[in-house]
């Protein structure tokens, strides 16, 4: 093993962050399959290196036996003493069997298994960083396209974006950078395959922790999102700090903490509501911009009824059923949107115990279909700019 060899064990421990005894162990096991392909050998052998000198010697292992069956593997109490009186039975013996011309065919032999080898540490590497980078966000630049893959390179490993996980409104070219939510990873026999989303809820919700100090120091706290990528989302936030406004702090002065989450999701509109453990509240606060005028909630059904003014039904609905969608997968809550005079006819309306006036707190960032009853600005909470 000349200076030059260690020379380039520590400059891989270096640049690759592979251990030297990884290596090490590596070019022992070449070193082996050498020697028993072409010497033709089945023994049991040993690779000594010395990094000290620089010299490699191999050793064939024998065990000690009383009757010898295989020469190659096994060898005479007799035969071992006369090297070592102390031999018994069951004692292995080590005897050098290093070849003269060893060296070079070694290294011949040894290169492809060696950068096998080392590839292999490389991948494992790889996988353990991103292992546990599952469930996170990471900034990629696009590779290259086509039908059913985009590919994005996250630095050391390029990335999968399957089709169904593209937003329906963006088209990827070339040296996009785009950010994308990492949903699994696997260990391949041709190293880690890294899937990534564009579609994933996870995706808004590390976008808004980024964006948001309070969400990130854990102050303000996400508690659910719903979404449908590319054309409209809301979220739920929660703070235990009463002084803190969760939904301001996501807005953010002017509206640039949720802006900046909108531009990364070329546009997608985002809803912010203040989440609350009781039903009633949270479904009507789920509904905004809509107002709402009583909530019907049943327990065991986990179902809510929903009555709203009958110029309000169109919004609370939303364009194709999406604001009540939406709302149903935020609050975990099924819901059923009755207009006033329906809820009258039904009996159902008004109750004694009817909640009258709901805040629905919540942010809206672009107007709806039919809302022209709608003030925007009347919706923002108090204190948000």
């Amino acid at each position: 093993m000349s200076s030059e060899l260690l020379d380039a064990l520590t400059l891989l421990e270096k640049e690759k962050g592979i251990s030297r005894d990884v290596i090490i162990e590596a070019i022992e096991a070449a070193l082996v399959s050498a020697y028993r392909r072409n010497f033709n050998q089945a023994q049991n052998v040993r690779i000594d290196l010395n990094l000290g000198n620089g010299t490699m010697r191999v050793f064939a292992r024998k065990e000690v036996v009383d009757e010898v069956f295989d020469p190659r593997l096994e060898i005479s109490v007799e035969d071992a003493q006369k090297i070592n009186p102390n031999y018994q039975v069951e004692d292995v013996v080590e005897m050098e069997v290093t070849p003269k011309d060893f060296g070079r065919i070694a290294a011949q032999t040894a290169k492809q298994v060696v950068t096998q080898r080392v590839r292999e540490a490389e991948r494992g590497i790889i996988y353990s960083e991103f292992i546990d980078r599952e469930e996170d966000i990471m900034t990629g630049i696009v590779q290259r396209t086509d039908p059913k893959f985009i590919y994005v390179s996250l630095g050391k490993i390029e990335a999968i974006l399957p089709a169904n996980e593209q937003m329906p409104n963006e088209r990827y070219q070339p040296h996009d950078r785009i950010k994308v939510f990492i949903t699994k990873v696997e260990k391949t026999t041709k190293g880690p395959q890294i899937f990534v989303s564009r579609t994933h809820p996870g995706l808004l919700k590390r976008l808004f922790e980024i964006e948001v100090p309070e969400i990130y120091d854990g102050t303000v706290e996400i508690k659910s999102v719903a979404r449908e990528a590319g054309d409209r989302s809301k979220i739920s936030v929660h703070s235990d700090n009463e002084e803190v406004d969760p939904v301001g702090s996501c807005v953010g002065p002017k509206g640039t903490r949720v802006q900046a989450v909108v531009n990364e999701l070329k546009g997608e509109k985002i809803d912010i509501v203040k989440w609350s453990s009781d039903p009633v509240v949270f479904v009507a606060n789920a509904l905004s911009p809509s107002k709402v005028l009583d909530v019907i909630v049943n327990e065991d059904d986990k179902a809510t009824t929903v009555v709203v003014p009958d110029y309000q039904l169109s919004l609370a609905i939303g364009k194709r059923g999406q604001n009540a969608r939406l709302a149903a997968k935020l609050t975990g809550w099924k819901i059923d949107i009755k207009s006033e005079t329906d809820a009258r006819e039904a009996g159902i309306y008004p109750r004694d115990e009817t909640l009258l006036n709901f805040d629905n707190d919540g942010y809206e960032n672009e107007d709806y279909e039919n809302e022209a009853d709608f003030d925007f600005q009347d919706n923002l909470l108090e204190g948000k700019e």
